[in-house]
C-alpha cells in the first residue's frame, strides 16, 4: 500500500468488521513473525501485520530520514487511515515495541490497548544514548560489508537469544531473516537505533491507554526494565512468562495469544 513516503507491504487476516490489531515486528523480522499468533486471534479480531521500513518488501520513497521513528510513526497512522481504521489495538515486539510505545504516547487517540513484548521506553541519559548510537553504527557497517548469514550467526550468539536458539522453529526464523536486504537493514539500524530514540520514560506516567507488558522469565535485563515501567504507569500490567527469553511470541505461541486475548477482554 502506497502511503506518503512509504510503500507498506502487509498482510491481513480475519473479518474486517472485528476489532483491529496491528502487529509491529522486531529488528530483522517481518510480518510473518506473528503468523502463528495471528492465526490464534483472527477468529475474534481483524489482524494486520506490516513490514517496517528496511524490512521485507516495504519500500521507502525518499531519503534516509524516513527510516527514523518519528517519520515511520506518521506513516503508520496514514496507513491506518487508508484502511479506514480510526482506532486499533497495537502490539509491538522489541524494536517494534519501542515504535508502538512512541505511537501510543504521542498519538493516544488512535489506540485502545497497547501490548509490548520485550520492549523498553529507550535510554535515560545522553551518555547511554551516544554509546548505543556508536554501537549501532558499527553494526550497520558490518551489515553493509559482511555476509548476512555470518551477521545473523553473530547476532544470535548474544546471551539475550540463548533460549530461542533451542526452539524447533529457530532455523525457519533464520531463513526468513535471510530474505532481508542487508543494505536496507543497515539503514533501519542507523535510524531506528535506541540511541536516537527520545527517551519515553517521563511520558509513561501520563499514559492513559491500558498497557500490557510481556517479558520472558529468562530475560533478566528486560524484566528489570519492565518492572520499572510498571511502577511508573498506573494502567499497566506485567506478565512474566515462564521458561522463555526475549522472544515470547515464538517460544510460547499459545500462551502469548492467550495473554493478549485476556488483556483485551479484561484490561484492568
Amino acid at each position: 500500500m502506497k502511503v506518503d513516503n512509504y510503500h507498506f507491504n502487509y498482510c491481513s487476516i480475519g473479518n474486517s468488521s472485528n476489532l483491529p490489531i496491528l502487529f509491529l515486528h522486531g529488528f530483522m523480522g517481518d510480518y510473518q513473525e506473528f503468523y502463528e499468533s495471528i492465526l490464534l486471534l483472527s477468529n475474534q479480531f481483524y489482524c494486520l501485520a506490516v513490514n517496517l521500513p528496511g524490512h521485507g518488501k516495504t519500500q521507502v520513497i525518499g531519503g534516509e530520514k524516513y527510516y527514523k521513528i518519528e517519520y515511520i510513526a506518521e506513516g503508520l497512522l496514514e496507513f491506518l487511515k487508508s484502511l479506514n481504521i480510526p482506532k486499533c489495538i497495537l502490539i509491538g515486539y522489541s524494536m517494534g515495541g519501542r515504535l508502538a510505545l512512541y505511537l501510543a504516547l504521542h498519538f493516544p487517540t488512535y489506540f485502545s490497548h497497547i501490548i509490548l513484548e520485550s520492549a523498553s521506553p529507550g535510554l535515560k541519559t545522553p551518555e547511554e544514548r551516544e554509546d548505543r548510537v556508536q554501537t549501532d553504527l558499527k553494526l550497520a557497517e558490518e551489515l553493509e560489508n559482511q555476509n548476512l548469514s555470518s551477521f545473523l550467526t553473530k547476532w544470535y550468539n548474544q546471551p539475550l537469544f540463548a533460549s530461542i536458539k533451542q526452539n524447533p522453529d529457530f532455523d525457519r526464523m533464520l531463513e526468513r531473516r535471510l530474505q532481508n536486504n542487508p543494505q536496507e537493514l543497515a539503514k533501519a539500524l542507523r535510524n531506528l537505533s535506541t540511541g536516537l530514540q527520545p527517551s519515553l520514560w517521563s511520558k509513561l506516567k501520563s499514559n492513559p491507554i491500558p498497557l500490557l507488558l510481556i517479558v520472558g522469565e529468562l530475560d533478566r535485563k528486560f524484566i528489570g526494565i519492565n518492572n520499572e515501567m510498571l511502577s511508573l504507569c498506573q494502567v499497566a500490567r506485567l506478565e512474566i512468562v515462564s521458561n522463555c527469553g526475549h522472544n515470547v511470541h515464538l517460544e510460547k505461541v499459545d500462551l502469548f495469544g492467550e495473554k493478549i486475548r485476556d488483556f483485551i477482554i479484561f484490561p484492568r
